[in-house]
């Protein structure tokens, strides 16, 4: 315990104000407004003179609460760990917003100089959301030191990857099912194997759920589904490709959310539902939307998406996690593989399949090579990234704190404990009564 608390203590508060104060050097010298004037770099979008600079104010906004609100509360199912996993979520969004606006930027400079609109914001928040589902991967078993070193890295990853899917290969890939979605999963799960803990192999006494802490996961399940529409729209050409982006979305989770419920109840015990299943996989439809998202591939072809996505993630959920877990030690805590790994692949499939049919100008060669570069980036980026973290500098908590917030946060009264007490207080009233 004594040598987290000094990793806190000392190592975190200079950790992160050195990473911030590096960051503001680095918007001194390269970073300015935009000032409707730039020229125009490819998948950059600057906004013209003559166009209001704030027409996207309302798409950023819900990839704003998508990414602070939704992904922090989707991760507060573990019983000790809500803090956490909203406090943490806040962290490493709030510094990686910063480090992707720059790391994307420097690839499409206008004089030299980084212009910030609120297209290029939204593709920072984009960036973090990377590392938002990279988290869930390894949530309960690292420390704030570590996960800012992993938000660094990745971003830095990602934007690399980003550059060459859409400038490079000029694959298609608008609401990012293989950039983000597909990336973010594998780098966290590579991340997950290189940190892997034999002593948390069958489970720990806090890694589970109680009945509160899945309702305040359900806050967040809602939030994005309701939000995800614009995730998958708001860099998609103005116009009628926007709201195509948005109806295929919008469908896709629709139908989604039936496949996850049947087969929820199907693969369970009497039929009943899976509160995990439905936090979960009712989303992955929005995740597998992303690539053909403003591609015409007609109301139906968008909800058959989402059927399959639904039924994958569920099944991936019931099945694969333990088998991950226990054959490859790849400890997977939110079930991101589920949510963001294989919907992801089935999004840059489907996409791979709608530009062959020519639903969109490109080549299918192209998009297949943009799904194989984001796996590849993601598999080795997170396996070096891995690699980093495991440094004894970077203060990962021992086994028997993982899960647990009280070793990073003050804590209110335990209620754990008082919960214990009454059940021990119960078992011995009972006893007496005997």
């Amino acid at each position: 315990m004594p040598t987290c608390a000094t990793n806190m203590r000392l190592k975190f508060p200079i950790v992160a104000l050195v990473l911030e104060i590096i960051t503001i050097i680095l918007f001194a010298f390269f970073v300015v407004y935009d000032d409707g004037k730039g020229h125009g770099h490819g998948h950059s979008n600057e906004t013209h003179p003559e166009e209001n600079p704030m027409t996207l104010y309302p798409m950023f906004q819900d990839v704003h609460v998508m990414i602070f609100i939704g992904f922090g509360f989707l991760m507060t199912f573990l019983k000790r760990y809500g803090f956490s996993s909203v406090g943490v979520n806040l962290l490493l969004a709030a510094f990686g917003l910063q480090w992707g606006l720059f790391m994307q930027g420097i690839w499409h400079l206008d004089d030299g100089k980084v212009k910030v609109n609120i297209f290029k914001i939204i593709n920072a928040d984009f960036s973090t959301a990377t590392v938002l589902i990279s988290f869930g991967a390894v949530l309960g078993k690292t420390s704030p030191v570590q996960l800012l070193i992993m938000t660094i890295l990745e971003i830095t990853i990602f934007s690399i990857n980003e550059h060459l899917v859409a400038n490079v290969l000029n694959a298609h890939d608008v609401g990012a099912s293989m950039i983000i979605h597909a990336y973010g999963a594998y780098f966290g799960l590579a991340v997950s194997r290189v940190l892997y803990r034999p002593a948390l192999r069958n489970g720990d006494k806090n890694e589970g759920s109680v009945y509160h802490s899945d309702m305040f996961a359900m806050i967040g399940t809602v939030f994005l589904w309701m939000f995800w529409p614009s995730f998958n729209s708001a860099i998609a050409d103005p116009g009628l490709t926007q709201l195509t982006a948005v109806i295929n979305t919008y469908l896709s989770l629709a139908a989604c959310v039936l496949s996850a419920y049947a087969i929820s109840s199907l693969v369970e015990h009497k039929g009943k539902l899976d509160m995990v299943h439905v936090q979960n996989a009712t989303l992955a439809g929005g995740v597998a939307m992303g690539t053909c998202a403003d591609m015409d591939i007609g109301p139906y072809g968008a909800m058959l998406i989402g059927l399959l996505a639904g039924i994958i993630s569920t099944l991936g959920f019931k099945y694969l996690n333990p088998i991950l877990a226990s054959s490859l030690g790849i400890h997977d805590t939110c079930g991101v593989h589920n949510l963001h790994g294989m919907p992801g692949i089935l999004g840059g499939l489907a996409g791979i399949v709608a530009v062959a049919l020519g639903k969109k100008n490109g080549q299918a060669a192209m998009q297949a090579a943009a799904l194989a570069s984001s796996l590849g980036f993601a598999l080795v980026g997170g396996a070096i990234t891995g690699l980093i973290m495991k440094l004894p500098f970077f203060g990962q908590p021992p086994d028997q704190n993982c899960f647990d917030d009280s070793i990073y946060w003050e804590v209110p009264e335990d209620e754990s404990e008082n919960e214990g007490n009454l059940a021990h207080l119960d078992h011995s009233t009972n006893k007496a009564e005997a």
